[in-house]
């Protein structure tokens, strides 16, 4: 009897040391749930205490404070999301994986409250330990780009290319033109022309390149090589012909050559009808051949391809021979379509839909690049 006793004994002990653990954990665990409720009911200050004091470098815990730090990032906390990844890569237990992504994290953190510095040598940590490759590399660029540093970006784009064969073509070839750009507005065109052939060998169809070759040629009086570059948007994407019909007629005015311009503008009305294509026809038609040739040939384009802007060019021209009630009768209307022009976007991204009136080659909106274009009515 005494001996069963004395046997029971430690059993009981470890019986009571083993519910009052699982007794403690399932507090812990109530704790942590208390945590997220607190969150969950907008008390974000005291969730965060919980969930970093009671950080155990599991998996399932990694994954919560990877969830939670996202949270305050996204509801602007970032000084909150910080602390949390930082607590949390500082876990001697983490795995590699667990570890990067913390980390990856973190440099959305920085880059959130534009750190850019730190999120730069968090971001280089993960380049050079191989770990979240495309993202790190992406996010870098991103950097760079806020920064100005293009030639950072464009090496980094690269090192991207290099590691994951994704193409980063387009974006490297409007680097080098936004360092083309810096050099020509400083008076280097030599050194400007120079990044701009660059872009073009890595980007054959960048419109920018051609554009911006085709200013920086006219403003230095080198017309001839302006219209060259102006004329080859039309192979590259005839959607922005409407950027170089006005320079590229006056380069042709300048060189005295308006035989030129017109023969370039009947190709182009055989080959793609772009209205600033027909209303600089319809221009030229006006003084060489009169207000009713100028007239007839809008309103057959007019017929075929509708536009606000195309019946105000009609308007303008049936106004010179207007006499009397009805001259101020179309008067009155020309105002009212001008300014109805005047407040209708130009340009619009087919990817977020971002709409503006001036030509921007990176969207403001979704900040990818090649993704605004002329509207065309």
């Amino acid at each position: 009897m005494w001996e069963l006793l004395f046997l029971l004994l430690p059993i009981a002990a470890f019986s009571g040391w083993f519910f009052g653990r699982r007794r403690l954990t399932a507090n812990r665990g109530i704790e942590k749930l208390l945590g997220l409720s607190d969150f969950l009911s907008r008390r974000p200050e005291k969730s965060a205490e919980a969930f970093i004091e009671w950080l155990d470098a599991n998996q399932e815990s990694v994954e919560t404070h990877l969830t939670l730090g996202n949270l305050f990032r996204r509801r602007g906390e970032v000084d909150k999301a910080i602390s949390i990844h930082q607590n949390l890569i500082t876990k001697s237990s983490l795995t590699q994986e667990q570890r990067a992504l913390s980390l990856l994290e973190l440099s959305r953190d920085y880059m959130r409250a534009g750190v850019l510095d730190r999120a730069e040598n968090v971001l280089k940590e993960l380049v050079n330990k191989g770990l979240e490759l495309e993202t790190s590399f992406l996010h870098l660029i991103d950097i760079y780009q806020q920064s100005k540093e293009w030639l950072r970006a464009i090496e980094t784009a690269e090192k991207l290319e290099q590691a994951t064969h994704r193409d980063m073509s387009r974006h490297i070839a409007h680097f080098y033109c936004e360092l083309a750009e810096q050099l020509w507005l400083k008076g280097e065109r030599e050194a400007a022309d120079t990044y701009l052939k660059r872009a073009l060998e890595v980007n054959p169809k960048c419109v920018r390149v051609s554009i911006l070759t085709g200013d920086i040629a006219a403003n230095a009086g080198d017309y001839k090589v302006a219209i060259k570059a102006y004329q080859q948007v039309q192979k590259q994407d005839q959607a922005f012909l409407s950027e170089i019909v006005v320079p590229l007629a006056r380069c042709y005015e300048s060189l005295g050559n308006p035989e030129g311009l017109v023969k370039y503008l009947t190709h182009c009305l055989e080959t793609s009808p772009n209205l600033s294509v027909v209303l600089a026809f319809s221009d030229w038609l006006y003084k060489t051949h009169g207000e009713e040739e100028a007239v007839k040939f809008v309103v057959e384009h007019l017929q075929v391809h509708p536009s606000i802007r195309g019946l105000s060019r009609l308007m303008q021209f049936t106004l010179a021979r207007a006499e009397g009630a009805i001259r101020e009768d179309l008067t009155i209307l020309q105002e009212l379509m001008d300014k109805v022009v005047a407040h209708k976007p130009l340009y619009r991204c087919q990817a977020c839909g971002y709409s503006g009136r001036t030509l921007q080659w990176q969207c403001p909106g979704c900040k990818r690049w090649d993704v605004i274009q002329p509207i065309h009515e």
